[in-house]
Order: structure tokens, then C-alpha cells, then sequence
């Protein structure tokens, strides 16, 4: 707990009144200014979306500054319990007394409209950062293993040339995003990017491919500490990818063939 005090400057005009002439007078006291608490981020569990809604938050798997020093407790905080918490609302309300409203989030973005920006944009977000925050942990600069190491050197031709081109689209994409490593079809690993809450699920929109790595490239993803300096963000990512995570959904993708 800190005590501020604030300096005012309190103007006492005083009027003498004699015959000829009037005076002021400028006093300049201290006063004490109000109590200010430290700032305690909130507990992830607490975040809970309005009642009768289809989708629920999930469960952050760590507290808000398990990532430090990559991204800040205070930058979780606000991205999760404001901006996922406000796409998963925003969905809800979108699918209320529908039949998406019995779907998987999966579902709901295979077949969404492009025209439907009310699902396409909340929809998109709601699992996009669902993805996102599983395949975050601090990974002590230790790389990919087993499978997916054996995968990335043979698609990208090693890990080095992956980070690069993973980087170029994560710092290519325009304005607001994502970057996303995905298994296509063939079985194949390959780097895309979408705008603003796109992902490769959606292919309606002519995307393709399953996730199994994210970066959110939006501004609220990393301005409170790194700014206008997105490269900064996109190099500290690689310090805090969950490679378990990720191998374990490129596993899945294999299993699926």
C-alpha cells in the first residue's frame, strides 16, 4: 500500500481594503491525496462469462505472470479477462436461438458465413485465443522433440529456417492477426496468416489446414510492454511455446490421416 500526496496550489485572494489599494495573496500548501493500493492482477479463475450462454471461458492453465518476463501479468490480465471475455459474450449472444447454438465451436467455423460477421469475428476470437493460451509456457530455450522436430526439419529444412519464415508472417500481416503453423491435407506442415479473428478453420473462406501453433499478432496481444515493437514480440514468442503441446496436436493430425 503507497500513500501519494498531491501538491495544489491554493489561491487565497484576500482583499484588503484601505483607501488606496487591494492585495492578493498565493499560499501554496501540501494536502494529501488519496490512498492508491498496489495492483494485484485478479485470479484467471475467476473470469466467468454471462449465465445461459452456449460457450464458457476456459480454464487458464497458469497465473497471469507465468510468462514473464515475455509477455507481462498485467497484458495477460486485460487480454483474457477483457478481450476473450468479450468474444466469448459477443458469441453467445451471435448463436442465441439458433442452430449453431448446438454446434462445436469447430463446427460453427467450418461452415460460418463470410457475410456473418457477428460469428465469423466472435467465433473466430473465442477460439483462437482458446488455442493460443495452451501452447504458451516458458520453455527454457529448449526447441521442438521426436515427431515434430523431425516434421519442421523436413518441411522447412530446419528449425532456423521455420523461426524465420514463421516471423516474416507474423510481422507481414497487416494490422491486426494471427500467424499459424497448420497441417494441411497431405499431411504437410505450412506457415499461414489471417486478419483480423480468421483462422485456417474456416474454409469457407477459402482456408485450410489444422493449428497446431498460434501467434496472436494483434496490438492488445503485446503493446503494454513492448509497444510499437512487434519484432521484440515475435522473438520472445519462441521463448514461451509449449513444444509438448504443440507435438501433441501434431500427433493427433497424424493419427487422423
Amino acid at each position: 500500500m503507497k500513500k501519494s500526496a498531491v501538491l495544489a496550489t491554493v489561491m487565497a485572494t484576500m482583499v484588503l481594503v484601505s483607501c488606496n489599494n487591494s492585495k492578493k495573496l498565493e499560499e501554496v500548501v501540501e494536502v494529501a491525496g488519496p490512498e492508491l493500493e498496489e495492483v494485484i492482477p485478479a485470479n484467471p479463475e475467476d473470469v466467468k462469462a454471462d449465465e445461459g450462454g452456449t460457450f464458457q471461458m476456459i480454464s487458464l492453465p497458469y497465473a497471469y505472470n507465468a510468462l514473464e518476463p515475455f509477455i507481462d501479468a498485467k497484458t495477460m490480465e486485460i487480454h483474457f479477462s477483457k478481450h476473450h471475455l468479450a468474444y466469448t459474450n459477443n458469441l453467445n449472444k451471435a448463436i442465441a436461438n439458433t442452430p449453431m447454438a448446438k454446434l462445436s465451436i469447430e463446427e460453427i467455423l467450418k461452415t460460418v458465413d463470410a457475410e456473418n460477421k457477428a460469428v465469423r469475428n466472435n467465433g473466430g476470437g473465442y477460439y483462437n485465443h482458446n488455442f493460443f493460451w495452451e501452447i504458451l509456457k516458458v520453455n527454457d530455450g529448449k526447441g521442438p522433440t521426436e515427431n515434430i522436430a523431425k516434421a519442421i526439419d523436413k518441411d522447412f529444412g530446419s528449425f532456423e529456417n521455420f523461426k524465420t519464415q514463421f516471423s516474416d508472417a507474423a510481422m507481414k500481416q497487416f494490422g491486426s492477426g494471427w500467424a499459424w503453423l497448420v497441417v494441411d491435407a497431405t499431411g504437410k506442415l505450412s506457415i499461414v496468416a489471417t486478419p483480423n479473428q480468421d483462422n485456417p478453420l474456416m474454409t469457407k473462406l477459402g482456408l485450410s489446414g489444422t493449428p497446431i501453433l498460434a501467434l496472436d499478432v494483434w496490438e492488445h496481444a503485446y503493446y503494454l510492454n513492448y509497444q510499437n515493437k512487434r519484432k521484440e514480440y515475435v522473438d520472445a514468442f519462441f521463448n514461451i511455446i509449449n513444444w509438448e503441446k504443440v507435438a501433441e496436436k501434431y500427433n493427433a493430425t497424424q493419427v487422423a490421416q
